[in-house]
């Protein structure tokens, strides 16, 4: 199996994720993790929790984070389906600040990103369904979860009218936002 490649993005600190499926009569394999990968390009390798999101077409999650001393870095992959990834980079000081990168994430593509801790993170569902896979850094902690309303930011969302929870619709604008994050400068 072909080793996980990492690649640099237009945000420091995150990072494109390319795994090439492995294909036969069976099916496909792909590998979403590699310590030396990991090791090779300055990531954390350290995972507390693991979790995966089934979501319908229309649905956006996000833009989710938390914050200080509960921040967290996330490895993110969409094992089923498709979806429109989006990443806000909220470190004051960064080159990039408030800068978005997106991305197509699919499971036969076997695209991922590691997200740093700082940024928020969220994503739309393009396919009839989709299951997106998270490796994080630190544990869920409730007090710290937090976030941006998805539409306060410029990503060219691919939808107008999506289907939210509660609590996504009731973050702040980014125009409201008061980040606590602040950029750190390392070669990574």
């Amino acid at each position: 199996m072909t080793a996980l490649r990492v690649g640099r993005t237009e945000i420091p600190g995150l990072f494109d994720l390319f795994a090439e499926p492995q294909s036969d009569e069976r099916g496909y394999v792909v590998k979403t993790f590699e310590v030396r990968a990991y090791t090779e390009a300055g990531l954390s390798s350290r995972c507390a929790e693991e979790l995966h999101s089934f979501s319908k077409r229309g649905v956006v999650r996000g833009m989710h984070f938390q914050t200080p001393p509960a921040s967290q870095a996330k490895t993110v992959f969409c094992v089923h389906g498709t979806v429109f990834d989006v990443v806000l980079d909220l470190r004051m000081g960064s080159p990039s600040y408030r800068r978005v990168v997106t991305r197509e994430l699919s499971a036969r593509a076997g695209h991922g990103l590691y997200v740093p801790e700082g940024c928020a993170h969220g994503f739309c569902v393009l396919s009839e369904q989709a299951v997106v896979a998270y490796r994080l850094t630190t544990p869920y902690a409730a007090g710290h979860d937090a976030g941006v309303l998805w539409n306060s930011i410029d990503a060219g969302w691919p939808i107008t009218d999506p289907v939210l929870s509660q609590r996504d619709r009731r973050f702040v604008s980014l125009a409201d936002f008061e980040s606590p994050f602040t950029f750190e400068t390392r070669e990574v």
